[in-house]
């Protein structure tokens, strides 16, 4: 018995039922539902109804048709319809120039006829994936610091750092290496390095090399040609010359094995790159970022990665801080995905209560910003009519950062005076935590509304 199916739902729309039939049954060990539909206009209402992982569509419908005009119509309609849809193009006749025409025009990547299993199973996966990240990319309206339109949230001075390296380093063609632990949201720099560029209305191509195979990566960033090695039945275009003229985002370059990093050295220092079997360059213009969550030492140790591919690729580093230490974040973060994920499932905004606060702002997040999206949208999907509390979060056990002393007042003799004990406690915990209402506010047991209330009540 296989593995659990990764990704939710697809749906793939051929003309030719053998085809449909055959993906269909190889997807189904990707996706637990696999919808197949012989025409766009069949595949809509399902598209539109239940938001696919991926879509797979081919690229000619009307008969002895080999131009891909309906294909790329279609394409151009779907994403005008969600336009972080993952489509990946089916193509047959005049492949290459077919692929690199919808890669150009928002596809996430294409698939050859006849294909090879492992390859048609490893594209989709990785588009799938890509799906999933960009769902966790919800932009919203951030502050000043944050820089317009970013969906980077946070404005602590580690995130005011990046925002100032990123706003930099964008109008630039310069690489950049961006690092930081898993889920601080390394793809989301990239997208708001690509969307500040001066190649913003071009391509931004993603390759996860974490999710491509060793034995693949070769043909998936250099292309290859017809016949070069078995199940090579077609030409294919490779990322690097698919991004030209737009950007090429290197996911997971540590994965990159040893003995690829020299060519990708070469197809960056020359802009050009030859295909597996071709004997003839192609030229390229793209501007590359990459990223890891390697340890710097690792990093910087030759035997794992060249050093003079890394200096190629670092031009300027970004390092994200992990979300444990930039805790002035948190209440931002917490408030906006619980926005977010109220409205996405049609939910009131819960409350929250200030146990529930506190126990989210003490939480060490060993997992990131990724893990506090995971652990809210949990407790808002499981929500009832009360109040959330610390276990409707499914927080790791001892990942905790060890809780500031308790707010003591000033000692004033035996004053017992009820107010005037409150408004020095208030005024101590606002003073401890740098005004900072949602940390003061955890740490006094009250709601920020609740606290708001006491300052204004006592002058403050």
């Amino acid at each position: 018995m296989g593995s659990e199916p990764e990704f939710d739902f697809c749906v793939i729309i051929d003309d030719d039922d053998d085809i449909l039939m055959a993906s269909r049954l190889l997807l189904r060990r990707l996706f637990k539902d696999v919808a197949i539909a012989n025409t766009p206009d069949e595949a809509l209402p399902l598209i539109s109804a239940r938001q696919p992982d991926a879509v797979l569509l081919d690229a000619n419908f009307a008969r002895g048709a080999t131009d891909a005009a309906e294909g790329l119509a279609w394409l151009d309609r779907l994403l005008a319809i969600d336009p972080e849809m993952v489509v990946v193009m089916i193509t047959a006749h005049a492949g290459v120039q077919v692929a690199v025409a919808a890669m150009k025009r928002g596809a996430t990547d294409f698939v050859s006829k006849p294909w090879s299993n492992d390859r048609l199973l490893a594209t989709v996966r990785t588009a799938a994936s890509l799906r999933r990240s960009r769902r966790s990319m919800v932009a919203a309206p951030a502050p000043a610091a944050s820089g317009a339109g970013s969906p980077l949230l946070g404005a602590s001075p580690a995130m005011a750092r990046v925002h100032s390296l990123i706003s930099r380093a964008a109008p630039t063609d310069a690489n950049v290496l961006v690092l930081g632990e898993n889920g601080t949201g390394k793809e989301l720099v990239a997208r708001e390095l690509h969307r500040q560029s001066l190649r913003a209305d071009k391509v931004m191509l993603t390759v996860d090399l974490g999710a491509v195979s060793e034995d693949l990566i070769d043909s998936e960033l250099f292309g290859h040609v017809k016949g070069a090695f078995t199940d090579a039945r077609t030409d294919r275009v490779g990322r690097l010359q698919a991004a030209d003229g737009g950007t090429l985002f290197l996911d997971e370059i540590g994965n990159l094995p040893l003995r690829l990093q020299p060519k990708l050295l070469t197809a960056l220092e020359q802009r050009q790159v030859t295909p597996v079997g071709a004997n003839k360059p192609v030229p390229i213009d793209i501007r590359v970022i990459a990223a890891t969550n390697m340890p710097h030492d690792k990093l910087h140790d030759e035997a794992h990665f060249r050093q003079d591919l890394l200096f190629r690729l670092n031009t300027v580093e970004i390092d994200l801080p992990p979300l444990r230490e930039r805790p002035q974040d948190l209440p931002e973060l917490i408030d906006h995905y619980l926005v977010h994920y109220s409205r996405r499932y049609g939910r009131e905004m819960p409350d929250m209560s200030p146990a529930a606060r506190t126990a989210l702002l003490r939480h060490d997040w060993p997992g990131n910003v990724r893990a506090l999206r995971h652990a809210i949208e949990r407790a808002v999907i499981l929500s009832r009519d009360t109040a959330l509390e610390a276990e409707d979060f499914a927080l790791v056990a001892g990942a905790q950062r060890i809780a500031p002393a308790a707010v003591v007042p000033p000692s004033e003799g035996d004053d017992l005076n009820l107010e005037r004990v409150e408004r020095r406690l208030v005024e101590e915990a606002l003073k401890k935590h740098g005004y900072n209402i949602s940390l003061a506010a955890a740490e006094l047991g009250l709601s920020r509304a609740a606290l708001y209330r006491r300052m204004e009540k006592h002058g403050l």
